[in-house]
């Protein structure tokens, strides 16, 4: 009995083909849930990416509204001594005034 006869015999033939469908189901089967795995560990990463961006979007607008309070407050200022000519008066020109106590 050669090799030629093993592999011509009907015996192998009726188990070779479902032995490597199941292998192939199997393997399919592997490679979805990898890929399900895969994809479910991409999609926390972008939710987490997702939230740090929106994070940073409010600190941001927390820095521009910030910005525009400081830059108000020098131009009231500014307009407040080149229009009305207004000043801080000196410490001899101040005066404290107190109520009295009950």
């Amino acid at each position: 009995m050669g090799i030629r006869s093993v592999l011509h015999s009907p015996s192998l033939k009726t188990w070779c083909l479902p032995i490597l469908l199941v292998l192939l189901i199997v393997g399919s089967a592997i490679a979805v849930v990898q890929q399900v795995f895969m994809y479910r560990q991409e999609f926390r990463g972008l939710q987490e990416v997702r939230e740090t961006r929106e994070d940073l979007d409010v600190e941001w607008g927390r820095l521009l509204i910030e910005q525009q309070t400081f830059g108000a407050t020098a131009q009231i200022g500014s307009r407040a001594v080149m229009t009305l000519r207004m000043y801080s008066p000196p410490p001899t020109q101040t005066v404290v005034l107190t109520t009295p106590t009950l």
